[in-house]
């Protein structure tokens, strides 16, 4: 577990939400650890709405502890490469494989995500559907 990398996703998470600046740095810090914010834009034909996605790269064997994102948002997920483990509550650990994709209803508690192999890198892109004026994207357990 790369606590920076989590606490940069929590921190871009916030800066977008409350339009804080420097965004610029805050999205460095989190691209350094790993994870990037790749779009974000209004859905004009859904007032309140915004669509986001971001990056996550995993290192071999790497895990993120377990979180809940904004109770707000849709989350699709797609794996670009490698293998990714994951598990919602309640739900059965599942691996999905480069090309593959799964959703968590808003609110959701993701008790697993890691990369699912112990030699090779993994990345992952978490599209977001989200009220425009949200909170943290992801609040990760204490």
């Amino acid at each position: 577990m790369n606590p920076k990398k989590y606490a940069a996703i929590a921190s871009l998470g916030l800066a977008i939400a409350l339009g804080t600046t420097p965004l610029s740095a805050v999205a460095a810090d989190a691209a350094a650890n790993g994870v990037a914010e790749v779009f974000n834009h209004a859905i004009t034909n859904i007032p309140g709405k915004s669509l986001i996605a971001v990056e996550v790269n995993y290192k071999p064997g790497e895990k993120s502890p377990p979180h809940w994102h904004a109770k707000a948002a849709f989350i699709m997920a797609y794996v670009v490469s490698g293998s990714i483990r994951s598990q919602v509550e309640g739900e059965p650990v599942h691996v999905y494989e480069a090309g593959q994709t799964w959703y968590e209803n808003p609110g959701a508690h993701h008790v697993v995500s890691e990369n699912a192999s112990k030699t090779e890198p993994a990345k992952l892109l978490a599209v977001f559907v989200v009220n425009s004026k949200h909170g943290a994207l992801t609040t990760f357990d204490k």
